[in-house]
């Protein structure tokens, strides 16, 4: 694959055009180009009329822009939006929108498939295809801000990383899009709004915790025992309970930070009240909140949902020693939910949706050029 300007850093561009043009191209260029990206979600180099004609079809030749393709769009009967996204190799991930209110969430993908193999989730049935570069995770989120007019400094907007894969065995490109998302000059993410999701990569835990820059850490508990996680999280054989009780415990948590542990309710397998009083144990003295989600269903999982009783019983009993929410699904209907992302374009017919076409969606990028700075960015 062509390289990408999407997903490249401020250094990396200066490099670039320095490559192009010569020692000549004064440093402001290069944060002209990095503005036009990540601030103005450029759909292409042609539309940054800041730089000249020739350089811009330098760039164009010379590389990819990067961001992928939507191929299909679901929309669900509460708002949310699924996206099945082509890469430039033909691959597909997929990335949700959940609008609520003001506050809008991107949960996006890190890696084509998974290779986890949670037993209760869809995602697991695609396997591993391969990692996403910091460019194809970024390119998600300037997609959907795109197609949505939201912009971070104006909107109040969130990114997870809970979508495709397990964004800590794709730790090094992870952390770019990370640098690029919560720069002020970059796409302007607060790092309060950024969430990543991981089944307990221990070794990779400890590494995220020495990043200066980093999203808040959750982490799928989805069990009460040692043995119940390991039938569940075959993960589990390799990094124990224990190990990732320990892992927790070490992690540099910020003044303003806890941990989330996320909790699959699965019904009779690890719902019960003395789950939960295990639970309380389990995480007692751990600076930390709970996320409940009664299974998300989907064809193939061999486990059912829980009745609503069952739920608010497990959540009141967790509450009483910690803060513990239930997590509304969003975008059931549409397999769009928590660990229902398998890029159901696959099986269409099977699930009953319908998808919206690219053309039906509609361009995402204004056709305008970026307007002309009077002044060199970097000088503001």
């Amino acid at each position: 694959m062509l390289e990408t300007l999407v997903g490249m850093e401020l250094g990396e561009i200066q490099g670039l055009l320095s490559k192009l043009e010569g020692a000549s191209v004064p440093a402001f260029r290069a944060r002209q180009v990095y503005d036009a990206i990540y601030r103005q979600r450029v759909g292409g180099p042609e539309q940054i009329t800041t730089l000249s004609k020739s350089l811009r079809a330098k760039l164009a030749t010379e590389l990819a822009f990067g961001l992928p393709r939507v191929r299909s769009v679901y929309t669900s009967s509460d708002g949310t939006r699924r996206y099945l996204l082509e890469l430039a190799d033909g691959k597909t991930i997929e990335s949700v929108l959940m609008p609520e209110g003001e506050r809008h969430t991107f949960c996006i993908s890190s890696q084509v498939g998974c290779p986890v193999n949670c037993r209760f989730c869809l995602t697991a049935q695609l396997g591993l295809e391969r990692n996403l570069t910091a460019g194809e995770i970024v390119g998600q989120v300037l997609l959907l801000a795109a197609f949505h007019g939201l912009s971070a400094s104006i909107q109040k907007l969130n990114v997870v990383m809970m979508g495709q894969g397990e964004p800590l065995l794709n730790l090094d490109q992870v952390m770019k899009a990370v640098r690029l998302l919560a720069d002020p000059q970059g796409v302007g993410l607060s790092e309060r709004r950024l969430t990543l999701s991981t089944s307990g990569i221990v070794p990779k835990i400890d590494e995220l915790g020495q990043h200066r820059v980093r999203p808040k850490l959750a982490i799928s508990l989805n069990a009460s025992t040692e043995e119940q996680r390991r039938a569940l999280m075959p993960i589990t054989r390799k990094y124990t309970l224990r190990d990732l009780l320990e892992a927790c415990r070490r992690y540099p948590l910020r003044p303003w930070e806890h941990l989330t542990f996320e909790y699959v309710l699965l019904r009779g397998v690890n719902d019960s009240d003395a789950d939960a009083r295990r639970v309380v144990k389990l995480l007692g003295k751990l600076r930390c909140k709970v996320n409940l989600i009664a299974l998300n269903p989907g064809p193939g999982i061999p486990f059912e949902t829980p009745e609503p009783e069952r739920v608010a019983s497990f959540q009141s009993i967790v509450k009483r020693s910690l803060p513990c929410f239930v997590r509304k699904p969003r975008g059931r209907d549409i397999f769009a939910a928590c660990g229902q992302l398998k890029r159901m374009a696959e099986s269409e017919a099977l699930i009953g949706i319908r998808p919206r076409s690219e053309l039906e969606v509609g361009a995402p990028f204004a056709s305008r050029p970026v307007e002309r700075q009077t002044e060199p960015v970097a000088n503001r």
